[in-house]
Formats: C-alpha cells, structure tokens, sequence
C-alpha cells in the first residue's frame, strides 16, 4: 500500500530513471535526481540567511507558498557591486540562475518549496 510523504520531513526526489521517491533533505548533496523539497520557516536562522547558497548544476525554483514571505538575496556578480533583491510574497516563486549565488531572509513565518539538482551545491559563511 502507498503511504502518504511528509513533505515538512522529507524531500521528493525525482530520479533520470523516471523513480520518485521520498528522502531525507540534502541542502548540499547530491542523491542522483532532483529535489522537492519545503519547508515550516520562522526566523532568519530557519532559512540559513547567514549563508550563501550556490547551485551549479541547474537553475532553483524557490517558492513562497504561504505565510509573511521573504526576501531573496542575490551576490553581486563584479567585485563591489551591490546585491540584488527580490521580494516574494506568499504565492510567488523566482527562479534562481544556476550558478548564481543568493540568500534568503523572511518578512514573516513562511511554508516554503525549493526544487532543484543539488549536484555540486555549496554553502558559504555571508
């Protein structure tokens, strides 16, 4: 019988084989495929806001679902440049190029989804 998938524990991971399967959330690791993955977000320190987040694999849809919404941070790209900024408010998602550093910081408590091929992704202190 097919049990239901906590999305708030775990991720769902889509596999080139065309196999889904509910997994533990890798924020830096790769298990083959891409992820889904959400989740409950209160403070800063919930979404890592002191880290830049890189993905150089493939793009990331990260996604506002409900709640306060939140504020995503991009590097600057040329040495002195200023960061860039996109607000999402619940029911809103932006698209992050794929290797393109950014950060998230929240306006309020949040459900959030991110989807993307975690291959080679990195984290570093902001």
């Amino acid at each position: 019988m097919t049990q239901p998938i906590d999305m708030f524990a775990l991720a769902l991971t889509f596999h080139p084989d065309g196999a889904v399967r509910g997994a533990e959330r890798r924020m830096t690791t790769d298990d083959g495929g891409w992820q889904v993955a959400t989740f409950h977000v209160e403070t800063d320190a919930d979404v890592h806001a002191d880290h830049w987040e890189v993905h150089p694999a493939a793009e990331e849809a990260v996604c506002c679902l409900s709640g306060g919404g939140l504020r995503m941070y991009f590097r600057p790209e040329e040495p002195g440049g200023e960061e860039e900024m996109t607000r999402l408010p619940a029911g809103s998602a932006v698209i992050v190029p794929r290797g393109r550093w950014h950060r998230i910081e929240l306006d309020g408590p949040s459900d959030i989804m991110s989807i993307t091929l975690r291959r080679g992704s990195l984290q570093e202190k902001r």
